[in-house]
């Protein structure tokens, strides 16, 4: 399905139990709505699941231009509205979990709980770096020059060969440049370091144990009041695709 919501047209799914507690799910940057299928899969008969396209990726539009992470959280308090969700759980991993803290600090009022899932709250000058260059790649030969290296970083060694693995990297390769480097531009000005501490809403701050930000999301955990923090074994940054029955028990014990 598609909304109109701030000025450009966003690709979303419902699915679902009629009537149950809003889910809403955020994906990572380079993927889509399907990033998230084994873990809709297991929370369907009990929630009310709201999926989206983020901005610049999959079927919703792929402006050109700097994104913001506000611009970003924009766009779900927009999805929220069209769909009149009142109060939700939110579920947010890579970029979807710094959407998920730009959205927390707003305190709406609006998120019962909120999962940040392998994600980091702030981009020291070597991240900036990397991402000056991922960029450049993206724009100058295109996506798939970008698959191997994410690959190395999003999966174990072990799984990257897997079919779940190899779906995920045709979803990177066919993501619009104007997107990956919309959003990579968001993610360069992340630092809600100190603002952690002012985040009221109940978190849980979830990272596959091989993740390059694992640290960060375990900052996260240990600096957001009252915040659980787990970590999996056996899994690197999409954690809930190499290691889904984990993740979503993890889920389950908090939501």
């Amino acid at each position: 399905m598609k909304a109109n919501v701030n000025g450009i047209e966003l690709n979303y799914e419902v699915s679902g139990k009629e009537g149950a507690p809003w889910l809403v799910f955020s994906h990572s940057l380079a993927c889509n709505v399907r990033m998230w299928d084994p873990t809709i899969a297991a929370f369907k008969d009990h929630y009310r699941i709201l999926n989206y396209d983020m901005r610049g990726h999959g079927e919703s539009a792929a402006p050109n231009g700097a994104y913001t992470l506000d611009m970003l959280a924009d766009d779900v308090l927009g999805l929220m509205k069209e769909l009149k969700i009142e109060r939700c759980k939110y579920i947010g991993l890579s970029i979807g979990g710094m959407i998920g803290q730009t959205l927390a600090l707003r305190q709406t009022g609006k998120f019962e709980k909120m999962v940040l899932a392998d994600t980091g709250h702030s981009q020291p000058p070597e991240a900036i770096k990397q991402w000056e260059e991922r960029i450049k790649i993206a724009q100058a030969q295109g996506m798939k020059a970008l698959v191997p290296s994410t690959m190395e970083r999003w999966f174990t060694a072990a799984f990257r060969e897997s079919a779940p693995a190899k779906k995920i990297a045709g979803i990177i390769a066919a993501t619009p440049v104007n997107g990956y480097v919309g959003c990579g531009q968001a993610i360069m000005k992340l630092n809600t370091t100190a603002r952690l501490k002012e985040i009221k809403v109940p978190v849980l701050a979830i990272t596959g144990e091989s993740d390059p930000s694992a640290g960060a999301t375990k900052y996260i955990g240990e600096n957001v009041p009252g915040a659980k923090f787990v970590s999996i074994s056996q899994a690197a940054h999409i954690a809930n695709v190499e290691q889904p029955e984990k993740f979503n028990q993890a889920l389950r014990d908090f939501l």
